[in-house]
């Protein structure tokens, strides 16, 4: 194992909460460190990398992800990942936030799965679930493995982040991007510190990630931004989304992507107590908005969508909604 060197403050192969080695396929060890303090990271020994995505499942356009890590210690209220934790016997509150599950062998695996002659090398996404550049991604490094594993495959790939970690890999995404195509997007929901501080607690703040948006653009890699969730009362404002478009566009983004926030079971919950919490003031318009489901109404949607669109196109960003 890549850490056993490492100086813990625990290293308990029957610590994770809820669940016995059976439970959790390829447990190793439970992990907890004073570098991460209050986290535990649960090590797994993966059996595969590639995950296949019916297209009926998804209302984003691709096939293939990887997901080196589950739970993700940016903390954002309003993840749809969370209800992933439940599957595991954990928690999908603070659970999914401090407990994340580790894939440490996530890069050879993949490179098995890509030699295979039937693979057709269809472009792959990573952060579609939960982040593969949050903070644990510091300590096990496994996206410089996974990298080098789809270029050098020939297989073109996609990245979804908030972390701005990915800046210490873009020389190696710009070496990637000369074997295969290679896209890049910032996830910036917030452009208020105060808001984004509450409902992102473990992301990088919406400045830093600019910032990564521009160390990028500057070393030759196009960034799209995602401008998502948009979320009802909160950064829905003409004021707001005019920020939001004038600072992407400064940063260097080349495009930008929008949707109204959605509520899952179980998200949902999470997110209203914060919004109760927070905002009680805006529970009962929040009801009204998500009285049919997880999604926003109709009408909401394509309210943003004629709002949102001309302040994109109005600072250069060719603007698209997720959810239409």
């Amino acid at each position: 194992m890549r850490w056993n060197g490492q100086t813990l403050d625990s290293a308990d192969d029957g610590a994770l909460p809820g669940l016995d080695r059976s439970s959790l396929a390829g447990l190793v060890r439970t992990v907890e460190t004073p570098d991460f303090a209050g986290m535990r990271f649960h090590e797994v020994l993966a059996k595969s990398a590639l995950n296949h995505v019916p297209g009926e499942s998804t209302r984003m356009p691709l096939a293939w992800t990887i997901n080196p890590y589950r739970g993700c210690s940016h903390a954002c209220l309003y993840c749809f990942a969370r209800p992933t934790h439940a599957y595991l016997d954990l928690d999908i509150g603070e659970g999914f936030d401090r407990e994340v599950v580790v894939k440490v062998n996530v890069a050879e695996v993949l490179r098995r799965e890509l030699a295979r002659p039937t693979w057709a090398r269809e472009p792959v996404a990573l952060g579609t679930n939960t982040d593969p550049y949050q903070r644990a991604e510091g300590r096990y490094r496994l996206m410089p493995g996974i990298i080098d594993a789809l270029a050098e495959s020939g297989t073109p790939f996609s990245i979804l982040t908030k972390g701005t970690l990915v800046r210490r890999d873009l020389a190696q995404l710009v070496r990637a991007s000369r074997q295969v195509e290679v896209g890049l997007s910032m996830s910036i929901a917030v452009y208020d510190d105060e808001l984004a501080a509450s409902l992102e607690p473990g992301a990088p703040s919406p400045r830093a990630r600019l910032d990564t948006v521009r160390a990028a653009t500057d070393a030759g890699i196009p960034v799209r931004v995602f401008l998502m969730p948009v979320l009802p009362y909160l950064t829905d404002t003409r004021e707001h989304l005019e920020r939001a478009a004038r600072m992407a566009h400064e940063a260097g983004a080349v495009d930008a992507i929008y949707t109204a926030l959605h509520l899952r079971p179980g998200v949902k919950e999470w997110f209203m107590g914060w919004l109760a919490r927070e905002h009680p003031e805006l529970v009962p318009r929040y009801r009204v908005v998500y009285e049919r489901g997880a999604y926003a109404r109709k009408d909401y949607r394509e309210w943003l969508g004629t709002k949102v669109r001309p302040i994109l196109r109005a600072h250069g960003l060719q603007g698209s909604g997720a959810d239409r």
